[in-house]
Order: C-alpha cells, then structure tokens, then sequence
C-alpha cells in the first residue's frame, strides 16, 4: 500500500532555501540534482521503512541523497496508521545531528 508523502513546512522551506542556494534557476546541472531530490522524496510512497534510523531518534528515519561530498539527508517519520510519511528537514550530511525538538 502506497503512502502519502507531506512536507512539514520546515522542510518546504529547506526545499526552497535549497532551490535557491544552488543556484537551480540559472543551472541544468542544479536543476537536474534539485529534480532529483524531489524524486527521492516521493520513492518514499513505496516502503519508506526501507530507510535508516536517524540518529536523532529512533522513531525518526533518514534518507540519503547525493554523492560525497554533497550528501543530503532527508529526515523523516513514518505515520502507520495514517499510512503517511511526513518530511520533517533536509540538511547537508556534514552537518552535526540536531535535537528531535529541533526537527518537529
């Protein structure tokens, strides 16, 4: 059964900031990646469980995209009884983990 795929609007602004700092307007190469990503998301309809526990909580999965050393996590929570996946952030991979509270 397929999920449905919501971004908190944390993560819409992620999204944007991410739009706009790699330039994705002027760049096929940016555009391409930023297209990418988004897709990355929404494999997330499909088996979302697949992911990583994020070391943030365990109640809390991360997907990643990108090669090295461009690596994004996506983070997220899986809702079963809604059969829903909420995007909570995205953040460079280099990035230090931050606190649950931080994310919801």
């Amino acid at each position: 059964m397929a999920y449905e795929v919501n971004l908190s609007r944390r993560a819409m602004r992620d999204l944007a900031y991410l739009f706009d700092e790699i330039n994705t307007g002027h760049s096929a190469a940016a555009q391409c990646w930023y297209l990418g990503l988004k897709r990355a998301i929404l494999t997330l309809e499909e088996r979302p469980n697949r992911c990583l526990r994020a070391p943030e909580s365990a109640r809390l999965r991360q997907l990643l995209y990108g090669r090295k050393p461009h690596v994004y996590r996506i983070i997220f929570r899986v809702i079963e009884k809604q059969k829903s996946v909420e995007i909570l952030h995205l953040r460079h991979g280099a990035r230090k983990s931050v606190l649950p509270l931080e994310i919801l």
